[in-house]
């Protein structure tokens, strides 16, 4: 699979910064990517693609307000994504312990309770330890999209 839409869920552009970093780290290795910066059930639900999902967590484990409506898309409207591989990427502060990548796992339980197929691990980084979180997820999404059948 070479078609890959990157859902971006951010609030100070972090997690956007990110993606745009996987997207062109991805278009050199020739993947077909785009990113939506206001994800909605259409960019999940495109036919021949992998949904990558890139998130910043706000507040207590909360959904950036960009992608929150997509969140409520996926658990009221059950569209079907049977299938549709996807991973996920978060972005958090690990002194939130309890809320820790929250917004992640949000997304993540809402694919995989939609039989979405989760391509390997996660990759969450933690603002505690990396200064650099593009140079992370790139490094991860390289891997993860080799994974994809």
């Amino acid at each position: 699979m070479k078609k890959i839409v990157i859902c971006v869920g951010t609030v100070y552009g972090a997690a956007l910064e990110t993606a745009e970093a996987v997207q062109k780290a991805l278009n050199e290795e020739g993947y077909e990517t785009r990113v939506a910066q206001n994800p909605t059930l259409e960019d999940i639900t495109e036919a021949d693609s992998a949904a990558l999902i890139c998130t910043s967590t706000t507040g207590s484990g909360d959904l950036p307000d960009n992608i929150a409506p997509l969140y409520t898309a996926l658990t009221t409207q059950f569209p079907n994504i049977v299938g549709k591989p996807f991973g996920v990427i978060t972005l958090g502060d690990s002194s939130y312990f309890d809320s820790y990548c929250g917004a992640g796992e949000l997304m993540e339980h809402a694919m995989t309770e939609l039989a979405a197929v989760k391509v390997g691990d996660g990759l969450k980084i933690d603002a505690m330890e990396t200064a650099d979180p593009a140079a992370e997820a790139v490094a991860w999404a390289q891997t993860w999209a080799q994974q994809l059948a």
